[in-house]
């Protein structure tokens, strides 16, 4: 066993309870949880952040760095901040508008609308500056060339704006306060590293693997690895900033290999204060806004006869729906109770954007159509059973094979 690795009765899978607990301390150290969020929206960092040498610190074992990460009281910063996601998806260009420019948004639908706007970081490299002081006041805005796009919560108030457009997206009370709904928590950063390490079971390798210099911080390097074979995940890593335990860069490997489907960090922050200005918006002149609170209020308007047409036509859909397996080789197993659609009979657009994702495989289960990215896989079987999970082709395969 590694020094620094967690024993096997303590190693697993980070999730669940545990997981949601650090969530919920965001009042301590919201910045690790802002910036695990752009991320999670699912995000590069070019290598050369790393290249100016790195850092000869003090040793830390992997319990220390989680307790140092739960015991940042970092609130307030401000930086440059790079994304990048590589899902392995083939190229979508212009698919859209050979579709009638599906997922452009509904009629009168903004284009400043945070929920439609940061989809982009679902693909490419982007570039952001965030700033935050505390969990009332946070502001992001993403680069585009010469166009800006900005996102700033102000207390009580989401203000959001796309310079291309002109356009500004409103809404108000959208934030509850970080104690929201809290439950009772562990007293000390130990105690909460205890229950995550305890909550990972046996199915994961947490080790600490050297340091790294990221935007000219000192930093840990905490890797996350799956024991299970069949996982799509090779690791997680996560540059902890020596000083403050701030999460500074976030790294997520795929076992194809090539570029990570996620790797998001700073290339330059400064843990200050920001000016009170920085959070402050004024609507541009001429801009159309477009509030929040209307836009939920005409979407869930639905049709008189919507629930008994749904029912109807998808009552069935999910009643099969069973999880195969545990820790990172979880497989979602749904039935849907209807044979796979015959794509030969799709329009045109939509065969070929079915041939771009799909694989035909068979096996004992019969044959179907495999679906595929870096991470997740679905196999949707031509009898209308449905696989899906962050494991490999063989895995989903050898699934639908024990379940026929």
């Amino acid at each position: 066993m590694a020094p620094n690795e967690v024993p096997g009765e303590t190693a697993g899978e980070i999730r669940g309870e545990a997981r949601g607990e650090t969530r919920r301390r965001a009042s301590r150290y919201v910045v690790p949880v802002a910036v695990a969020g752009v991320a999670a929206a699912t995000i590069g960092l070019v290598p050369a952040l790393a290249a100016s040498g790195d850092p000869d610190l003090p040793e830390i074992t992997a319990q220390q760095l989680i307790e140092k990460i739960a015991a940042s009281e970092t609130q307030t910063l401000s930086g440059t901040f790079r994304v990048s996601t590589d899902l392995g998806l083939p190229a979508l260009d212009g698919l859209a508008s050979g579709l009638g420019g599906l997922g452009g948004g509904g009629e009168g639908s903004s284009t400043a609308d945070p929920s439609q706007k940061l989809t982009e970081l679902a693909s490419g490299t982007h570039t952001l500056r965030l700033a935050a002081d505390g969990p009332e006041r946070q502001r992001l805005t993403l680069l585009d060339g010469s166009d800006e796009y900005s996102l700033i919560h102000n207390g009580d108030d989401v203000w959001a704006y796309d310079s291309k457009s002109n356009e500004v997206f409103h809404e108000k009370g959208a934030f509850e306060g970080p104690e929201a709904g809290q439950k009772e928590l562990p007293a000390t950063p130990k105690e909460l590293a205890d229950e995550v390490l305890r909550a990972a079971g046996d199915t994961t390798s947490i080790t600490v693997d050297g340091t790294a210099k990221v935007a000219g911080r000192d930093a840990y390097q905490l890797v996350i690895k799956p024991k299970q074979a069949g996982s799509t995940v090779a690791s997680v890593k996560i540059a902890v900033d020596a000083a403050n335990g701030t999460p500074l860069k976030f790294t997520l490997s795929s076992v194809e290999g090539g570029k990570p489907v996620v790797d998001a960090g700073f290339t330059k922050v400064d843990f200050a204060r920001p000016d009170a200005s920085v959070f402050a918006f004024e609507v541009p002149k001429g801009a159309k806004v477009t509030e929040g609170a209307e836009e939920a209020r005409k979407s869930e308007k639905l049709p008189e006869d919507f629930e008994k047409d749904f029912e109807k036509e998808f009552g069935g859909f999910g009643k099969g729906l069973n999880v195969i397996g545990e820790g990172w080789t979880t497989i979602a197993k749904l039935d849907t109770g209807a044979p796979a659609p015959k794509t030969d009979e799709a329009p045109k657009e939509i065969q070929g954007l079915l041939d771009s994702f799909g694989d035909k495989v068979t096996g004992k289960f019969g044959s179907g159509t495999l679906f595929k990215t870096k991470l997740v896989n679905a196999l949707l079987t031509d009898d209308g059973k449905v696989y899906v999970g962050a494991v490999t082709k063989d895995a989903l395969v050898d699934a639908a094979n024990a379940g026929k």
